[in-house]
């Protein structure tokens, strides 16, 4: 878009029209001591062409040859039409759409979106959207104290090995409602969940657990999700979206499968982008769909027997009924749910299979070739998807150093999230990594051990 300033003469005009002196007087409700005053640290302004260049300059340090860091991100192959796509303009300027009758190809867009993803999770309802996986996990908090009527308690049981970052924004978010957050300790030899810490009589409105969890392991949730349900709690699933072309996806859970299913859909055709804006998804079952937030289309007939497609269940006004209403998510990531759903639409049932299989299968190959190293070996057994822990004979952060100076992302350094984890690293591979490019990783975690 052009960027076309405002004269003094303009602002003059629009003041006057308003009715005040100054662009300040815009502001006179906000108290002085919340103001931010001068700022300091801002720079002095320079031209379009050093900002260009000076932008460049800092990208080119975020280059890399080979990058084997997931831990919540990860770095899949995205075919080319999927942006092509998305960034036409009837997708990329497109607001909610409130008026059915001039939105039908979103509104049709969104409801294929929401097929796919209850397809994919075998659950009965999702919506579109919520804003990625950390607030994701915190809504379905939210919404488990709503829907959970059998539980009196406004306490949430977690577990301790779901992502750390998803953790403290939960933290962050369900405390100003008065919600708890009770652990449940991994296992210091197995990295899943100690199942020995399972108390039955206490009441919690849910258990949220993470498949594959932080560490890349497989949780028993069968057993998980029963044990929850005889204490009379709501099961919240937190996964991979791309790992469920292998595994059994979370409606199908134990006898009665997940309640709530929230994930981060960045793997689903959104490139890893210093931070996002990614992509919420989130389903339950039809039961308690009432309290899901975000928008959810149906479709239907007109008067005339055409199809067509509008927001439904949820009425714009119920917002404001304030502590009584779902979370006001309304255009928030409509674009990623684009680019998902072609992403998804392109790939089929056989395609994200296929993506999963490549992952899991260079992990097995990664992890053969690394713990040849002497002092290497996986800090965990046990079932992986695409994601393991390798424990070093050296300081982690030392070696994941080195290979950054060779171009190469070794890694995730757990020595900050446990005593337990000191001199490990939680190693990711995807579709898009060789058996040259895992080569390459050995290869120069070999020399960085024996500097």
């Amino acid at each position: 878009m052009p960027f076309v300033p405002h004269t003094d003469e303009d602002e003059k005009v629009m003041l006057d029209t308003i009715g005040v002196n100054s662009i300040e007087d815009l502001f006179d409700e906000i108290p002085g001591e919340l103001r931010a005053g001068e700022l300091l640290q801002i720079p002095d302004g320079i031209s379009e062409m050093e900002l260009l260049r000076l932008m460049n300059e800092r990208a080119r340090r975020d280059e890399v040859v080979l990058s084997f860091l997931g831990a919540g991100a990860y770095e899949h192959h995205i075919p080319g039409v999927v942006w092509d796509l998305t960034s036409r303009g009837e997708f990329l300027t497109a607001y909610t759409p409130y008026q059915a009758e001039a939105s039908q190809g979103l509104l049709q867009l969104i409801y294929e979106y929401q097929t796919m993803i209850s397809r994919l999770t075998a659950m009965d309802v999702a919506n579109a959207s919520v804003y990625d996986g950390a607030s994701a996990m915190a809504e379905a908090m939210l919404m488990a104290v709503r829907a959970n009527r059998k539980s009196k308690s406004k306490k949430i049981l977690c577990a301790g090995n779901v992502h750390p970052g998803y953790l403290a924004a939960c933290r962050s978010i369900v405390r100003n409602q008065q919600i708890s957050i009770d652990i449940i300790d991994w296992d210091v030899d197995t990295g899943n969940l100690d199942t020995n810490y399972l108390q039955s009589g206490e009441d919690y409105a849910a258990l949220v657990i993470s498949y594959p969890n932080f560490f890349g392991g497989l949780e028993d949730v069968n057993h998980l999700t029963d044990w929850a349900h005889q204490e009379q709690a709501l099961v919240v699933a937190v996964v991979n979206p791309i790992s469920l072309g292998l595994l059994n996806p979370p409606g199908n859970w134990g006898d009665d499968g997940a309640d709530i299913v929230v994930s981060e859909g960045q793997p689903l055709g959104i490139p890893v982008s210093s931070g996002g804006p990614y992509l919420g998804i989130m389903c339950c079952r039809q039961a308690i769909v009432r309290q899901m937030p975000g928008r959810i289309i149906g479709r239907t007939t007109d008067l005339d027997g055409k199809e067509g497609f509008t927001l439904t269940l949820q009425a714009r006004e119920q917002h404001i009924r304030r502590a009584k209403a779902t979370s006001n998510i309304c255009t928030n990531q409509g674009l990623l749910v684009t680019a998902a759903t072609i992403y998804m639409s392109l790939m089929g049932d056989k395609g994200i299979y296929e993506v999963a299989r490549q992952c899991h299968h260079g992990l097995l190959t990664l992890l053969e070739k690394a713990r040849r190293l002497p002092g290497v070996e996986p800090r965990f057994h046990g079932p992986r998807f695409h994601e393991v822990v390798l424990k070093l004979p050296v300081t982690a952060k030392k070696v994941l150093a080195g290979m950054a100076e060779q171009g190469i992302l070794g890694g995730y350094d757990l020595g900050g999230f446990s005593e337990n984890l000191e001199n490990c690293v939680l190693v990711n591979v995807t579709e898009t990594k060789t058996i040259e490019d895992i080569e390459k990783f050995v290869a120069c975690l070999a020399t960085v051990l024996e500097v």
